[in-house]
């Protein structure tokens, strides 16, 4: 068995994201070929790739949002165009009187989307109010033109009557948070206005539309009275359903997949949900579904799925190097439209620890190959098949192994799945018990239930797995089965979802099987790491014989608490603390508890969060982890 690895093995995982992340991200290119933007930054842009203004002419700003309101004095600031590009030039002095002509209307919405209805804004260019500027104005040449913005916000408005009529009467104002005395924002009167349009077309209305959405400010009560009212038009089921833009990918599979079949009630929802369902196919570069604008002779609502196909081949390869590890480096190749029904295959290798050691036989090597199939036993279907060979060497134990595995995974709804398959494994292992051979046959069953409102930054809902792994390992003649089960919940606390408080609680069990050799180490329990416990190496927790070797787990119990805080609208802070307990029992008895804390950072992008986490031991082993580092994209869990 290896000599166990130091926590420093952890930088490898913030190089190996560095540098896959500048070799999938770089080929993002501005207009010029030389300039690279990687998460909203450009690199090596030189000065002729740089914006050339025609005619420029430079301004001096002087801003006064006339108030000391921190939210209030933030949003007219974002919303100045003046103000925002205060350091960059216009084009020409009509340019400028443009820019002031527009940052006038911006600013206005921006005090009514505060319930300030009565404010007014001031605009001088120059020592002239913009609106006695000639259409072609003329500023001196060679300085910098004085602009002065006065900002006056006035009151805060508050909702006085408010009425829904028409076919909106049937809802309640309170339902769409239009209640008297509270803040009249414009931005809460229009999405009150869309969403009682959403509520019409769910009820299978696709014709439903406002017919008046009015606002009567009142400056002496400082109240607005508002009236929406809407026209639901005739209840529908979908109609004929074309599908345009596909060249190698069968338009019959994308109207199956879709599941808007002909004849189910109209619905935005369902809309919303199979535009999503084709976008998570990875083969098209655009997915639009739309309705037409009037109903079908016999009163269906025709609908077309409009998509563009993109690159179905796709490689990319990565790397990490660190002091204990060497070098890492991993490829792979892929297709996903193989038959013209979204079947995609993937070919993946890796190879690690180059440097650590001179004997090729030393390394660790793994190579895969996974097909997936969606809709192969109807449009809520997948199939999956892979074959992997690997070597492993994590601190427990060194193993051979290669695995062949099948599954078919069945959506029940949109939170719910379950999935069932069967694998094969022949594993050579190395560890406490010596070196043993296992043939495993296993049959995998899989239940998730997912509510959360966002797979990879959670801030409301819960997430909850229940896996049974029957097996029988052929060689030993031994029948063993493995059941876990994992819940995590997510709950924003405060305005605009910048604290949120994130828990995950785990367990699992082994039952069957003489004793713990019998079972092939891989399928024991053991904590430590990114994913369990952080601040301990790769399944550093666990049991240990008298020669202080890890033997693995019949049973574990895993518990983590995060508090999210948003600093800006990018950039967050995560404390944390992890705790798990590892038994040779199959009733976890706690006997050794290790825990880890630490504290994260994160960087929002649009495809989730990057995450950097360090975290300290609690209670370290002797000799054992001082420290770990682990990065990522998406939250912890």
């Amino acid at each position: 068995m290896s000599p166990p690895r130091s926590s420093i093995a952890y930088w490898k995982a913030a190089a190996a994201f560095v540098f896959a992340a500048s070799t999938a991200l770089g080929p993002v290119f501005a207009n010029q070929a030389h300039a690279i933007r990687i998460f909203g930054m450009r690199f090596f842009e030189s000065a002729e790739e740089q914006v050339q203004v025609i005619d420029p002419v430079n301004y001096t700003l002087t801003f006064d949002p006339g108030t000391d309101d921190e939210e209030l004095r933030e949003a007219l600031e974002n919303a100045s165009q003046l103000f925002q590009d205060r350091e960059e030039p216009v084009s020409g002095d009509l340019g400028l009187l443009i820019k002031a002509r527009d940052d006038r209307e911006r600013l206005l919405a921006a005090l009514y989307e505060k319930a300030r209805y009565g404010g007014t804004v001031s605009i001088l260019i120059n020592g002239q109010d913009i609106d006695s500027l000639p259409p072609d104005p003329s500023f001196p040449d060679g300085q910098a033109v004085p602009v002065t913005v006065t900002v006056t916000p006035g009151p805060v408005f508050t909702l006085g009557l408010v009425r829904l009529e028409g076919d909106a009467a049937r809802f309640e104002p309170s339902t769409y948070d239009l209640t008297p005395g509270a803040r009249a924002d414009s931005t809460l009167i229009i999405k009150a206005g869309e969403q009682i349009v959403n509520d019409l077309k769910e009820q299978s209305r696709p014709l439903a539309r406002l017919t008046e959405r009015s606002v009567v400010a009142d400056h002496a009560t400082s109240t607005v009275d508002v009236t929406i009212a809407a026209d639901g038009g005739p209840v529908a089921p979908v109609g004929d359903l074309t599908v345009t833009g596909t060249r190698t990918v069968d338009p019959g599979f994308v109207r199956d997949y879709s599941r808007l079949n002909e004849g189910r009630p109209y619905s935005p929802e369902r809309i919303r949900r199979a535009a999503e369902r084709l976008r998570q196919l990875n083969v098209f570069s655009s997915v639009t579904i739309t309705e037409a604008a009037e109903l079908a002779p016999d009163g269906t609502i025709p609908m077309n799925i409009q998509v563009s196909e993109g690159k179905h081949r796709f490689f990319g390869f990565g790397g990490q190097v660190s002091t204990t590890d060497g070098l890492g480096l991993q490829g792979y190749w892929g297709h996903r439209n193989l038959f013209g029904r979204a079947e995609s295959i993937r070919i993946e290798g890796s190879v690690g620890r180059i440097g650590e050691t001179t004997d090729i036989g030393g390394l660790d090597y793994s190579a895969s190959i996974l097909f997936t199939k969606p809709g192969a036993f109807g449009p809520a279907s997948t199939f999956t098949a892979s074959v992997k060979a690997a070597i492993d060497d994590p601190d427990a134990y060194r193993a051979k192994s290669i695995t062949g595995a099948a599954s078919a995974g069945f959506e029940l709804s949109q939170e719910d799945t379950v999935s069932a398959g069967a694998e094969v494994s022949l594993a050579d292992v190395d560890d406490a018990f010596g070196s043993n051979s296992y043939l495993t046959a296993a049959i995998p069953l899989e239940y998730v239930r997912d509510t959360r409102n966002d797979k990879l930054n959670a801030t409301e809902g819960y997430r909850a797995l229940i896996s049974a792994k029957p097996s029988y390992e052929i060689e030993g003649k031994t029948f063993f089965s493995s059941f876990e089960a994992t819940a995590s919940g997510y709950q924003a606390l405060g305005p605009e979802n910048r604290f949120v408080l994130a828990g995950k609680v785990a367990a699992g069990v082994l039952v069957g099987g003489d004793d713990l050799a019998d079972i092939p180490a891989p399928r024991r329990f053991y904590l430590g790491g990114g994913g369990s416990v952080r601040g301990y190496s790769f399944q550093e927790i666990g049991p240990r014989n008298a020669e202080n070797e890890q033997t693995g787990g019949r049973s574990y119990v895993n518990a983590s608490l995060e508090a999210r805080i948003a600093i800006t609208d990018t950039i967050g802070i995560v404390p944390f603390i992890d705790a798990g307990s590892v038994s040779t029992s199959t009733a976890p008895d706690f006997s050794d508890i290790r825990a880890g804390a630490g504290i994260g950072l994160r960087y929002a992008t649009p495809f989730g969060p990057i995450r950097l986490d360090f975290a300290v031991p609690l209670n370290k082993y002797p000799g054992g982890t001082d420290y770990g580092i682990y990065a990522g994209i998406g939250q912890s869990f």
